[in-house]
């Protein structure tokens, strides 16, 4: 009896303490799920993986030729971890063994501390475990990453050393501020185009984003890519580096010579409408010139360049006969309604159309469109937007406007309209008109971006569309052409031609003896506190050169010249525009088929690659052939002569003409990174010869192979 109850009691004692057991459980419970939720979820979403944006390579924008104009600078962020366990073992000796070798290098790399001062705070870190410690408070260039990475200790691999290095992206222009308002710039936090190229291929250059996901790798947390970021395309555009430079170079002289306020100038070529150079020069408050506002697409009142349209326009309907019509101008002269018009050239006399527009009379151009349109005003708008100038203008440049053009409230304004006020185009909108009567009559839209690529391969190619087959008959447009020539070289009344003192000419305006040019003068009184005034004006030239068979056109527009009497457009825009000319014609070899011919040895020897000195003697004495002999250690063989290459570590040396292998080389020898594309030897480098390469060390060159 007495063991039958000493079971029972055990068996319930059992069953009591596995209800208390059972009790504190549920208890726990309760507790987990009230008093310590928020701070376990917290937890949990701690220790959950944590995807992480792993930022794309954004594209690089080049000239026609390849020529970097912005691109993305490679910087590197230094954080070393001082909780790997692996510089723990052994009683810390791959750590104290390595410090000192380590606190030396980083203070003759950096040269911000003493060897001490960084052998201090490596120690102090390992000691407290701090984790991620600075290395450098700021991103570092591609040549310093690689020193860090070779100093002893740091060769090892992250998970042994503790250095970790992250990757960024700085943009960089390597011909600073040319044509920077067209390339445009990019917002400092996100990275995001503002202005240009860069916001309006923004989608394109910025790339698609991968994805990494944080885990705990070996007790620690590390980054473990999923899916790669896709880079940006790269963008190739119709501008040359050279004839850009060129461009901005004749636009600065002159407007630095007269004072402007602002400048803007345009080069682009006839038959394809790709504009080869685009520049804007803003006077800033200390007198300097800089790229600030991209005038070139901003609308203002033409002036006496939109006299062509309005001649056009009255020569097209039949309104004035070119050969036999004559108009009487007059020195005080000519009051229509309540409106007094003067010529900028007063005289008392009678012009041919011809002549009027040759020397750019107001009066015989309002008689003109206010004879022909009489009471009719808006039939004269009417025909102006069947030339095609108001239509929408394709750009790849964002803001660009579209010409205004109301239809006039009364006859006085449209006799004002006639020679250029009282409607607004852009300086590109006028070269594309201009360009339309050099292309034979086909108005063409200016294109900037040729293609976009990626990894070299072409994902969109752009062209220019036609916005008008034709701007008018075939005789107007004759007639037109035989005025634009008179307007630079008729030397009695053209206003580009030539300025005279006592009879004889003492300077030539937009006549060249080296090119034909035809255009047109502009000159426009700017509106200020609600009138014109007859101080402040904006001056214009825009033509287009070889006349006999036109390549180019151009546009040159000067705003409010300070220097007193400097309002003469062909003396000073018509001057910008036959300089560009000249040098263009030179640059790009337009010339006589005589000039073109080689010598006869030149094509019949083997072409022999550049590179180091001692190989091509060896490659030409091979041949059986003979070279002068130079002491340069690099050259380049061209029509049988050397040309000795510099090579150093703070230039960008002139690789074209060598070897693929020997460009490399001496390519890589400045620090930065090249990618070779093709065959043969390099003809065209993305990174002009010459560029200074300090800081851009890491940045990939392209070397193009024909």
């Amino acid at each position: 009896m007495e063991k039958k109850q000493g079971t029972i009691l055990r068996f319930a004692l059992i069953f009591i303490g596995i209800a208390c057991g059972f009790l504190l459980v549920l208890a726990q419970i309760i507790r987990l799920q009230t008093v310590e939720r928020q701070h376990w979820l917290s937890l949990a979403a701690n220790q959950e993986p944590l995807e992480v944006v792993i930022p794309p390579r954004r594209g690089n924008i080049y000239d026609a030729e390849g020529r970097l104009l912005a691109g993305s600078l490679p910087r590197y962020m230094l954080t070393w971890d001082s909780r790997v366990e692996a510089l723990r073992g052994k009683n810390d000796t791959l750590f104290y063994n390595n410090i000192d070798s380590i606190a030396v290098g980083l203070s003759r790399i950096f040269r911000d501390k003493s060897a001490a001062a960084y052998k201090e705070q490596f120690i102090s870190a390992y000691k407290r475990r701090d984790g991620r410690m600075k290395i450098q408070p700021a991103p570092v260039s591609y040549t310093d990453m690689k020193r860090v990475k070779a100093l002893p200790l740091f060769r090892r691999n992250k998970y042994t050393s503790g250095l970790i290095i992250e990757e960024s992206h700085k943009r960089i222009k390597p011909f600073g501020n040319l044509a920077s308002r067209t390339i445009g710039g990019i917002y400092g936090e996100t990275g995001a185009g503002n202005s240009g190229l860069e916001k309006r291929f923004n989608k394109e250059l910025a790339g698609e984003p991968g994805l990494s996901e944080r885990r705990r790798v070996a007790g620690k947390r590390e980054d473990v890519t999923i899916e790669e970021p896709q880079n940006g395309c790269d963008i190739i555009t119709t501008i040359d580096a050279n004839l850009q430079d060129l461009t901005e170079t004749m636009l600065r002289r002159q407007i630095e010579a007269i004072e402007g306020e602002w400048g803007c100038c345009i080069l682009m070529e006839v038959g394809t409408g790709e504009v080869k150079a685009i520049c804007n020069l803003d006077r800033t408050s200390s007198g300097e010139y800089r790229e600030m506002v991209n005038h070139a697409v901003m609308r203002y009142e033409p002036g006496s360049t939109f006299k062509t349209v309005s001649m056009m326009a009255a020569l097209d309907d039949g309104k004035v006969n070119f050969a036999s019509d004559t108009f009487r101008v007059y020195k005080d002269g000519w009051s229509y309604q309540d409106t007094r018009i003067r010529d900028a050239h007063p005289a008392d006399t009678v012009y041919h159309v011809r002549d009027a527009m040759a020397v750019s009379s107001n009066i015989a151009l309002a008689k003109i469109v206010t004879q022909s349109y009489d009471k009719k005003a808006q039939k004269f708008t009417e025909r102006v937007r069947r030339i095609g100038i108001c239509d929408s203008l394709p750009c790849e440049i964002p803001g660009t406007q579209m010409t205004k053009l109301a239809d006039p409230k009364d006859m006085s304004t449209l006799a004002k309209m006639s020679y250029g006020y009282s409607v607004e185009m852009s300086p590109l909108q006028i070269l594309t008109f201009y360009n339309g009567i050099a292309n034979g009559g086909k108005m063409i839209s200016p294109i900037i971006v040729k293609e976009l690529q990626r990894n070299g391969k072409t994902v969109q190619r752009f062209e220019s569309k036609v916005l008008k087959q034709s701007l008018c008959k075939p005789s107007t447009l004759a007639e037109i052409q035989e005025c634009l020539h008179a307007v630079v070289w008729d030397n009695e009344l053209g206003t580009a031609s030539v300025l005279k003192w006592q009879g004889k000419v003492v300077r030539r305006k937009a006549q060249s003896p080296l090119v034909h040019i035809a255009g047109k003068t502009g000159t426009a009184q700017i509106f200020e506190n609600g009138h014109y005034t007859t101080k402040h004006h904006r001056i214009a030239f825009v033509g287009y050169f070889p006349e006999e068979k036109p390549l180019y056109s151009c546009i040159c527009v000067i705003h409010h010249p300070h220097l007193y009497g400097a309002y003469d457009a062909g003396a000073n825009c018509g001057l910008v525009v036959r300089q560009i000319a000249e040098h263009t014609i030179a640059y790009t070899g337009i010339t006589d088929s005589e000039e073109l011919e080689l010598p006869y040895d030149s094509i019949q020897k083997p072409d022999i690659m550049g590179g180091r000195q001692r190989n091509v003697s060896r490659a030409a004495k091979g041949a059986d052939l003979k070279l002068p002999k130079t002491t340069e250690e690099w050259v380049v063989v061209e029509n049988m002569q050397q040309r000795g290459v510099q090579v150093s570590k703070d230039v960008m040396p002139d690789v074209r003409g060598m070897a693929a292998m020997d460009a490399v080389f001496a390519v890589e020898q400045t620090g930065l990174q090249v990618q070779v594309r093709g065959k043969g030897k390099v003809w065209r480098q993305s990174l002009p010869a010459g560029t200074k390469t300090e800081g851009l060390q890491g940045l990939q060159v392209v070397l193009d192979l024909r």
